[in-house]
């Protein structure tokens, strides 16, 4: 007599309490633990599994496709797989990134053998819950699913925190479990928001007249209120764009990001003057914010030391409104809500000022005052167009610099390209580089504060594949030693075929950040064009030299097409830019591995405050 199939299984609930949250692919590395798990999951059809060569790289695509679509799974298998996918969990908890890490572990007859025996099989610890403990590290709930009776209960609780709370959680599943039958889904998985009570509205309304009166109590030279808007991470992480955009466009005033929300809107929207990143703020973005203005509104900020570049603390004629506070120069309001906030913020400012009533534009109001200036752009539209250096005859036998990358591949993008794109930028320069691009909302993404290198090669992976960004190509920006990271998920753009464009920005082989960090004098009074010599630099900064480009053979495949070109001047990104404007150029078949090739003394502008000791 044929055994019939029980209607749900803890596989196939899993499986489709995942697909009902709207996720289209999880990434992986497999093993005998959690092969019967995805051999459901392609029979149920609604999730894609996504193998890819390490763990880290699953990972790194989750964070990413989490970032843009609200929420991302990574699947492996235990101990050796748990624990490299700790890493991108551990930064998808600090950057609030909703991942479910999925670690399919031996099944519960071995365990039973270990406690009784002591014998240990592949990938046990004779400590049982050494990655349940890991895992409780970095996120807000961890299971151990040991009972399929109970499965349900435990799988809703994790996916439900990690929705309410925006980070990761962790679920365990003895392998034996997956084909075990348990009750179905009883309803919706839902967002369990804090409650809005009478106490909450006070603390809100108290925190809103706070922010007024310090923008009242600190005039301008001509007795105007100057704030200014500083925009943060937690804007993109609670999708509060929109909410951005009504502020700036009903009361005018101006406003920049920090680098962890760089385009979170359209960067060129009315009012927008850039990325604030301390002392390494473009020059008239620094000028805005710390001199024109006279106080300084954070929404959705986080101190971090890549968005106070070189500097160490706020003042107290800041407001910073993040992590379920709000802090007004030196009173804090606890448990306000920024999604409440901001629309509170907008009415008050709007009934104070009236609509557009701080409106403003620095680079004109100087030009007035001050008359032209080789280094004051006449209007906001001068500033975004110095920014937008195009192509030039003159230039085209120059050796490429970090700048001059940068500032042409801006106009690519802003002149030239016809595709959308979305940035994905490395740590280090290749961050610092990338923060005055002129781009689309949604169309950068980072790792800001854990600063995991290599991240963004298998970022882009889930990049590509988010329903909201799917249109879009990757283009991504890392260095030589982060590359060498994560050189093995240009392999999963390959095998998906990805039409990816990574930039290596390969200096020479050589750690160019962490010298900066250490001894940034070794950069000091160097010819940037001369020798790439290692002379004054430590020797543990220097990297073995690999031929990046030439990779691409390595990873293409007769149906899986990939190319690696190699750029030294500035008329090889021409031509290479030229090329990916062609949709019949071979190089817009698959992958492009781009090699640029820098001066190992060479830094993005941003960094000279460093150089200089400033």
């Amino acid at each position: 007599m044929t055994a019939i199939a029980p209607e749900c299984t803890v596989a196939r609930y899993l499986a489709r309490r995942l697909a009902e949250l709207g996720i289209t692919h999880l990434f992986g590395v497999p093993g005998n633990h959690l092969g019967p798990f995805l051999t459901v999951l392609r029979a149920e059809g609604d999730v894609e599994w996504v193998g890819t060569p390490t763990e880290g790289g699953a990972g790194q695509a989750a964070d990413s496709y989490a970032r843009i679509h609200g929420i991302g799974a990574a699947a492996v298998t235990y101990s050796v797989g748990a624990f490299n996918l700790l890493n991108a969990c551990g930064g998808a908890y600090v950057e609030h990134v909703p991942l479910i890490a999925v670690n399919a572990c031996p099944p519960y007859e071995q365990w039973q053998n270990f406690r009784a025996l002591g014998l240990l099989t592949s990938h046990m610890s004779p400590r049982t819950e050494s990655n349940l403990d890991a895992y409780r590290q970095v996120t807000v709930e961890a299971q151990v699913i040991s009972n399929p009776g109970l499965a349900p209960g435990q799988i809703d609780a994790a996916l439900t925190a990690c929705l309410s709370e925006r980070r990761p959680v962790y679920l365990e599943v003895m392998e034996d479990l997956w084909d075990e039958p348990c009750a179905a889904a009883e309803g919706p998985l839902l967002r369990r928001e804090r409650p809005f009570s009478a106490r909450n509205r006070t603390m809100l309304d108290s925190a809103v007249e706070a922010v007024l009166a310090l923008v009242e109590d600190h005039p301008g030279p001509d007795g105007g209120t100057r704030p200014i808007v500083w925009a943060g991470e937690e804007i993109v992480r609670f999708h509060l764009g929109e909410q951005l955009t009504d502020l700036t466009q009903a009361t005018g005033v101006p406003f920049c990001t920090t680098l962890g929300a760089k385009a979170v809107v359209d960067e060129r929207s009315p009012g927008f003057h850039g990325v604030y990143n301390g002392k390494a703020s473009h020059p008239d973005v620094h000028r805005i914010f710390k001199e024109w203005a006279t106080c300084r509104i954070g929404l959705g900020t986080w101190s971090t030391s890549k968005n106070l570049g070189g500097e160490q603390s706020v003042g107290t004629d800041w407001v910073v409104a993040a992590q379920g506070g709000v802090g007004v120069g030196t009173r804090y309001f606890p448990d306000v809500q920024l999604t409440r906030l901001i629309p509170a913020l907008q009415d008050a400012l709007v009934a104070r000022f009236g609509s557009g009533g701080l409106s403003a534009d620095y680079y004109a109001e100087a030009h007035a005052h001050h008359g032209a200036s080789a280094g004051r752009p006449a209007s906001i539209e001068a500033h975004r167009a110095a920014l937008s250096v195009g192509a030039s005859s003159s230039r085209s036998g120059e050796r490429l610099t970090y700048d001059g990358v940068f500032d042409r591949i801006n106009h690519f993008l802003g002149q030239e390209t016809r595709e959308s794109w979305t940035v994905v930028s490395d740590a280090a320069f290749s961050l610092i580089g990338s923060m005055n691009l002129t781009l689309p909302a949604g169309g950068f993404l980072s790792q800001i504060s854990w600063l995991s290198i290599g991240w963004s090669v298998g970022a882009a992976t889930g990049a590509a594949l988010a329903p909201e960004r799917g249109h879009a190509r990757p283009m991504v920006f890392v260095g030589d030693g982060a590359f060498q990271e994560t050189c093995q998920e240009i392999s999963t753009h390959t095998r998906l075929g990805l039409r990816s464009v990574v930039f290596v920005m390969d200096n020479g082989h050589f750690y160019g950040v962490e010298q900066m960090l250490v001894d940034p004098s070794y950069f000091a009074d160097r010819d940037p064009h001369g020798a790439d010599d290692t002379n004054g630099a430590d020797f543990y900064n220097v990297l073995h030299p690999w031929h990046y480009d030439r990779l691409a053979e390595v990873f293409a495949g007769k149906k899986t097409p990939a190319t690696g070109v190699s750029v030294t001047h500035a008329a090889d990104l021409d031509e290479l830019l030229t090329r990916l404007t062609d949709p019949t150029d071979p190089v817009n078949a698959g992958p492009l591995l781009v090699r640029v090739r820098l001066h190992r003394h060479d830094y993005p502008r941003a960094m000279a405050y460093k150089v200089k000791g400033e």
